[in-house]
């Protein structure tokens, strides 16, 4: 097992435990959307983004199922850096905190849906944005070392 999950970089690591948390609750905030995107029939693409499926629904529901998959892998992968390689956490909330920049880009600039209606994720995205970069911050942050006092 030792290929797949070498030994623990826990002790390396010297930012917030909060930060490390945090970072297991962003992976399941990936798995669970995933498994929703890969196992609901319409892949959540009608149910929750509410996306109309009359054109072409059989490519929709295919581009969610590849998103879903991509997504339970990238929350896997989280979840194991925050619980087992926490000296991989803030490279892990920095590729995070781009991803959301991405997405936010994408979604409330770029790509504006044109109905105006915005599924969950693109709410998500702003959301966490300051979340992430708060607890990437609380990850590098090294901690307040009190200097012992010399007697005069």
């Amino acid at each position: 097992m030792n290929a797949f999950l070498p030994p623990s970089t826990n002790i390396h690591y010297h930012g917030s435990r909060y930060s490390a948390w945090f970072l297991a609750f962003y992976g399941i905030g990936w798995i669970v959307p995933g498994m929703i995107h890969s196992f609901l029939p319409d892949g959540g693409a009608g149910v929750i983004a509410g996306l109309d499926l009359s054109h072409n629904p059989t490519m929709i529901f295919g581009m969610f199922a590849w998103a879903g998959a991509t997504q339970i892998a990238h929350g896997i992968t989280t979840l194991i850096v925050a619980l087992r390689y926490r000296s991989l956490v803030p490279l892990f909330l920095l590729v995070s905190l781009m991803e959301r920049l991405l997405l936010t880009w994408s979604g409330w600039i770029k790509h504006v849906p044109v109905s105006g209606h915005h599924p969950p994720e693109h709410y998500a995205s702003l959301i966490s944005l300051p979340v992430i970069l708060l607890f990437l911050w609380h990850s590098v942050r090294q901690p307040h070392q009190t200097q012992p006092e010399i007697p005069e």
